[in-house]
């Protein structure tokens, strides 16, 4: 059992910055594919940004390539998600993944935290 806790969301303004990180504990996460989703208000959950266990590939989807930035520490149990130029279509909850592959991640059977809210006002 993977339990993930995500941190670091909150206000920010448009064009500013901010970094997710999501701490996990009960085991290591070196074998899992991570990832970050996030849900809008009356929207779907979609996908963010993947990484593979090794951190040697890493997958966005295409509204925040050259924006966000997901990277892991496996000795730390922890992934992070850099978020420059932020844009108000960015606001969402953000939710970290722990799954077998990244272009598998978010199915029912993947580990999810609990979420961290992030606003960008205009």
């Amino acid at each position: 059992q993977v339990r993930l806790v995500e941190s670091g969301g909150g206000l920010v303004q448009a064009g500013g910055s901010l970094r997710l990180t999501c701490v996990a504990s009960g085991h290591m996460i070196t074998p899992y594919a991570m990832g970050w989703f996030r849900q809008a208000p009356g929207k779907i959950r979609e996908f963010v940004a993947g990484i593979n266990w090794s951190g040697s590939t890493t997958d966005y989807r295409s509204s925040v390539k050259g924006r966000f930035t997901i990277s892991r520490d496996n000795a730390k149990n922890t992934v992070y998600l850099q978020m420059n130029s932020l844009k108000p279509e960015d606001t969402a909850v953000y939710f970290c993944v722990a799954g077998t592959r990244v272009p598998a991640l978010g199915g029912t059977d993947d580990y999810w935290g609990q979420g961290t809210q992030v606003t960008v006002a205009s």
